[in-house]
């Protein structure tokens, strides 16, 4: 173990374990700054540290000291972008102090490409708790930079008054002085291109019930960018925007992923590198697809026939789960749900339920409501779920980011695996390092999802620009539950077939089907609830219905061949020995997609889908490269 102690008022330059990244640190006129360097190249400008709380303004700091110490990064988790990590890393105390002579430690996790830090504040006097005003943390970009963001929404607008949910659209390549569209910030992730020089990832991790969610300010011409805490009106007012723990403690962490291109970007794994298991389970989870009926069929479809359509068609696809969405409750009650859970099972299928988050905090009617949000009715629903045999639920429409709703999220997550139960959210914040502080914890929504494609044509139209972004962004840092894969060609029941009237309803799907296979491969989750209906068994493509029995739903390795954010994406996952690389083009340029390059690459054979004159086509590679037009896309499955 290597520990060197720097002197006294000798600001280091701490150095990741190749020394590519560095941090640089200066202390003029009294405040704190960072700046990163990447392969020479500034990619961060000189930024703020600092944070004042209501016992001590630590907004100016003196560094006096710091510890170094390399470490190595190595543990399994089962329910990201790669099964085992295991990297050097350098940790790094800096010892300051501040105007007032109270102490303050900065920690800092540096990886090859990453930057991670966060404020550690000890217990020196009386006092033992305390509560954070504003963080003072910045992020100051070059000039030239452009930044691919999505802005923190208004509080309590939306669908019953449940934003903010953090599904907003994305600017792409904005200049920095672009201002958000509702004028708060900027939800994380959030990513930045220096010009020819690089890339900057900016998020956080590790937030749990001892502070509140974050996201970025607007952007300052002397600061740049800096942390902001929720909004007074989130959750209909109800908790503070001031997070408030005990001492000793210490504040999420601030995470920056550099690199001279996107690979570092798509590949990181620091949101789950800094954080450690909240809790220990007793619990085994399964994890893989499931069918859903809410996602095309709609709310009419809460009826047994339909439902019992559905768990039919995950029986078939030899899928381990369906998901039963909103009004189950009502339609069925608990006796009726008993007797359609004990038909999944003998299916050989199991059953998440779907509950709202419910509350004092929004209008929303969709039913269960006030269960998840009041633990003397929790607990005994879950006993009841625990003892029918329902292995997950989705709990929705959770609208706020303070650390009351957080604290929310925890206590759910909780009592959920004292019953054996999994947890996806929807209406929901970004997760920050979950998966490996919650061990029930399997995806959030957290993005405009696959419901929206069914509400509205613009959604469709923007299909491959989403799928060619999220790995770029929303899905860099966590489990994104997108409901995605459809293979309707019209988002309805009819699937296209004329309705009352001789009208065709429904919005219409503009991807061809191999870049929907694609998305299966494109999003990370370990449960995927797919948009595939009882009617593709028999209509879709018997490649397409074989390739979705067949496609794992957890990685062991997440390699980027190729793209950029919003235009097109080439990317490759490895589940034990077989690689699936998947490709989709949203420009107006067609994509050209060497196959036997990556086959090279990766080492094995590739079976390559596509689309050929008569739709989807399987098979091995053509001896010349695939042309992807706009909205097509490809799958290979290398062994």
């Amino acid at each position: 173990m290597n520990i060197l102690s720097i002197l006294l008022a000798v600001l280091p330059v701490l150095s990741g374990p190749d020394g590519r990244l560095q941090v640089r640190l200066d202390n003029g006129g009294g405040q704190l700054r960072y700046s990163i360097a990447y392969d020479g190249k500034n990619l961060v400008e000189p930024s703020l540290l600092g944070l004042q709380t209501n016992e001590a303004d630590y907004t100016r700091l003196e560094f006096l000291s710091a510890d170094t110490q390399e470490v190595r990064d190595t543990y399994t988790l089962d329910r990201i972008k790669a099964s085992r990590i295991d990297h050097p890393a350098v940790n790094a105390v800096l010892h300051c102090k501040n105007a007032d002579g109270r102490p303050l430690d900065i920690e800092w996790h540096l990886t090859a490409n990453d930057a991670a830090f966060r404020y550690r504040i000890p217990r020196d006097t009386e006092t033992g708790s305390i509560r954070v005003l504003r963080e003072t943390s910045a992020f100051r970009f070059p000039e030239g930079t452009t930044g691919f963001l999505t802005p923190q929404s208004h509080a309590m607008i939306g669908w019953k008054r449940s934003k903010p949910s953090y599904e907003e659209f994305y600017s792409l390549d904005a200049p920095l002085d672009q201002r958000s569209q509702y004028g708060h910030g900027f939800t994380f992730p959030c990513l930045f291109r220096v010009g020819g020089d690089g890339w900057v990832l900016v998020s956080e991790t590790g937030v749990d019930s001892r502070y509140c969610a974050s996201h970025l300010s607007d952007y300052d011409p002397q600061e740049g960018y800096s942390i902001a805490f929720p909004m007074p009106e989130e959750n209909n007012g109800n908790g503070t925007v001031e997070p408030a723990f005990a001492l000793p403690g210490a504040t999420p962490w601030r995470t920056l992923t550099v690199g001279s291109g996107l690979a570092p970007i798509v590949e990181t794994t620091i949101a789950f590198d800094v954080v450690e298991p909240r809790y220990e389970t007793t619990r085994g989870y399964r994890y893989g697809k499931s069918s859903w009926s809410w996602i095309v069929w709609q709310d009419a479809s809460m009826n047994k026939a339909d439902q019992i359509a559905y768990i039919d068609l995950a029986a078939a696809m030899d899928w381990p789960y369906i998901l039963i969405d909103a009004g189950w409750d009502k339609e069925f009650g608990h006796a009726g749900m008993e007797e359609l859970v004990r038909y999944a099972r003998s299916k050989g299928v199991d059953v998440f339920l779907w509950y709202s988050s419910s509350g004092w905090w929004n209008d929303i009617v969709q039913s269960p409501v006030d269960i998840m949000c009041d633990p003397l009715a929790r607990k005994p629903e879950m006993r009841w779920m625990e003892r029918i045999g329902v292995k997950g639920i989705k709990v929705d429409f959770f609208g706020g980011d303070k650390q009351e709703t957080i604290r929310l999220y925890e206590a759910i997550l909780s009592d959920a695996d004292d019953h054996g139960l999994m947890c996806i959210f929807h209406g929901a914040t970004l997760p920050r390092g979950w998966e490996r502080m919650y061990p029930n914890y399997v995806g959030s929504e957290a993005v405009l999802a696959s419901e929206n494609m069914v509400f509205g044509q613009n959604h469709c139209d923007l299909e491959s620009q989403n799928a060619a972004l999220h790995p770029f962004l929303r899905n860099t840092v966590g489990c994104m539950e997108f409901g995605g894969v459809f293979l309707n060609k019209r988002l309805n029941r009819a699937n296209g077939a004329p309705g009352p009237g001789g009208r065709i309803f429904g919005t219409q799907r503009r991807t061809t089907d191999a870049a929907e296979l694609a998305v299966a491969v494109l999003y990370q989750n370990p449960i995927q609830n797919f948009a595939l209906t009882p009617n593709n068994l028999t209509d879709a493509p018997a490649e397409a219905i074989a390739f979705l029995r067949e496609v794992p739903t957890t990685w062991d390795e997440t390699r980027l061949i190729d793209g950029y954010p919003g235009r097109n994406i080439v990317l490759a996952r490895r589940h034990g020995a077989t690689w699936y690389v998947a490709a989709i083009n949203a420009s107006g340029q067609p994509l050209q997609l060497d196959v036997h390059a990556i086959e090279q690459r990766l080492g094995g054979t590739a079976r390559v889908y596509s689309t050929g004159k008569d739709g989807l086509q399987a098979g091995p590679a053509a001896k010349k490269p695939l042309s992807l037009p706009k909205d097509d896309g490809a799958v290979l499955v290398i062994r």
